[in-house]
């Protein structure tokens, strides 16, 4: 039976590295982007993108956990890499299924000013030579590169989300640059956040 207790269904660079600190710093195993060997004796899993083992686990059993013993927090789901392509915080039956097997999660969706996220997108790596390759649900092959395509997507994704979490108490969307935002998320998980701040700055694509 998995442990997972939180899940964030927040997009790349709205604060999902500083919400992985946060909740590594108050206790919890986070499994983040893909899967450490230090976090797992597990060798089958070593290296394995989260978004993978999401979708193993919905298609394999029903339960999107079902690879995730050990593990208490969920802190980044999507991968957009060498031809590997899964967003789970998009799914509306991935969602569903969560909700149904594990009745007591909570779930998070990080966020920051819509330009913000589109900034940061076009200064991290070659982020915004991807997007437009790949098939990204809301943001089919093609689009991406510019700004309003991308600020479109973003908006329309946490409309999506507020949309079917509408009178839940098990979704918090949290703005991670507010002041209160470390209280906010304590209140939601009903944990002490020993940490809180900025990680993972916006790293500049030389050249």
């Amino acid at each position: 039976m998995s442990r997972v207790r939180v899940v964030n269904l927040g997009l790349p660079k709205s604060g999902t590295t500083t919400f992985n600190k946060a909740l590594a710093a108050s206790g919890l195993t986070v499994a983040d982007h893909r899967i450490r060997p230090r976090q797992t004796p597990d060798r089958a899993l070593h290296g394995v993108f989260v978004g993978d083992l999401m979708y193993r686990g919905y298609f394999g059993s029903g339960d999107p956990l079902a690879f995730f013993e050990g593990f208490d927090a969920i802190s980044e789901t999507s991968v957009m890499r060498r031809g590997v392509n899964f967003w789970p915080q998009t799914d509306f039956g991935l969602i569903e299924a969560l909700r149904e097997r594990h009745p007591d999660l909570r779930f998070v969706a990080t966020r920051r000013p819509t330009a913000d996220i589109c900034a940061s997108m076009a200064g991290w790596s070659n982020m915004l030579d991807r997007l437009p390759v790949y098939e990204i649900p809301g943001l089919p092959r093609g689009y991406g590169r510019e700004e309003d395509e991308r600020a479109r997507w973003i908006d329309a994704h946490y409309a999506f989300l507020a949309r079917i979490f509408a009178g839940s108490d098990a979704y918090l969307e949290l703005d991670v640059a507010a002041q209160d935002a470390a209280e906010r998320l304590s209140a939601h998980l009903g944990l002490e956040i020993a940490w809180w701040g900025r990680a993972n700055a916006r790293r500049e694509t030389a050249g």
